[in-house]
């Protein structure tokens, strides 16, 4: 059994794209409905765009979103088998539901860019951050956030993997939480360049925005199950998708639980489809038994394609 999984935030998207652009008809009519949709080059800003613009939250998740659809219609040109599972990680679940026929590219591309805005002026610069811990459990991490909140936000946002778990809330208490986590072994625990608190309390906000934005999409049944952010479960209606990636937002990714329920289900391949190879890394953590490719560019699609 084989399962695509998109990236998110992570991601990095500068020149990410051109290769695909240039040697794959169907990946240029994605960037260029991106274009249109979202009334200016962000072909452009993907392929020749400088990191600091790239980095806003509001250009970041329709660069990475459009990149990895791109990857996925290049695909399909080619013949890939259709997956079992589609997944992604925070954004890359719209491009999971795009690519399993949920909903439109041009409504996913027009809603993640203000998903992104939503996100970046629900918390002021400064007052929110992230840090990663590593080798520490889930439990230990949690008990930890609730120590440090001391009446602010503080809390497990990204659960990536047994070894790797991102935090989220107001800077004091992430501070709070970091020393409290070196104390208590962490191999390391440092705060992470963003720029907002993602998927925590703080962004309920921002989840409300999106929400009514939500409303106004068309979403059908889905081509081949998603497994929610949210649950780690999977889903293959179109009104739970909807539903789904309103409550991500404000709560944390459940991404180990996501990638350990797959292989439970059979799944022996993942194949990352869009910029990078993020979460193949994370993957191999929870599982080295399981086989990792990934499709960003012509040629490890042509490898990735021989392998399979």
């Amino acid at each position: 059994m084989i399962v695509y999984i998109f990236p998110g935030q992570g991601s990095q998207a500068v020149g990410m794209g051109k290769d695909l652009y240039d040697n794959f008809p169907k990946a240029r009519e994605v960037f260029e409905e991106a274009d249109d949709a979202l009334d200016f080059k962000l072909s452009e800003m993907c392929f020749s765009g400088t990191a600091e613009n790239l980095a806003l939250t509001a250009n970041t998740q329709p660069a990475i979103l459009t990149v990895s659809v791109a990857a996925f219609r290049a695909m399909e040109t080619e013949s890939f088998p259709l997956p079992n599972f589609v997944a992604g990680h925070s954004l890359g679940e719209y491009s999971a539901l795009v690519a399993a026929k949920a909903l439109s590219f041009s409504d996913a591309v027009k809603t993640v860019r203000k998903r992104g805005m939503y996100m970046q002026e629900a918390v002021p610069v400064g007052v929110g951050a992230m840090a990663a811990i590593l080798g520490l459990p889930v439990e230990t991490v949690e008990n930890a956030c609730v120590e440090a909140a001391q009446g602010q936000v503080c809390s497990p946002a990204n659960i990536n993997s047994p070894a790797q778990i991102v935090i989220a809330g107001n800077s004091e208490a992430i501070d709070r939480a970091i020393e409290i986590l070196k104390e208590r072994g962490a191999k390391r625990a440092i705060k992470l360049n963003v720029s907002a608190p993602f998927h925590c309390a703080l962004m309920k906000p921002a989840q409300e925005k999106l929400a009514s934005d939500l409303q106004e999409i068309n979403f059908e049944d889905l081509k081949f199950p998603v497994i929610e952010n949210v649950s780690a479960e999977a889903n293959t209606k179109g009104e739970r998708a909807r539903e789904a990636l309103t409550m991500q937002v404000s709560a944390p990714v459940r991404w180990a639980d996501s990638i350990e329920n797959l292989i439970a289900e059979g799944v022996e391949t993942f194949v990352e489809v869009g910029a990078g190879k993020i979460l193949a890394g994370l993957v191999r953590q929870i599982n080295r038994d399981v086989r990792c490719l990934s499709v960003e560019d012509s040629g490890s699609l042509k490898n990735t394609l021989e392998t399979l």
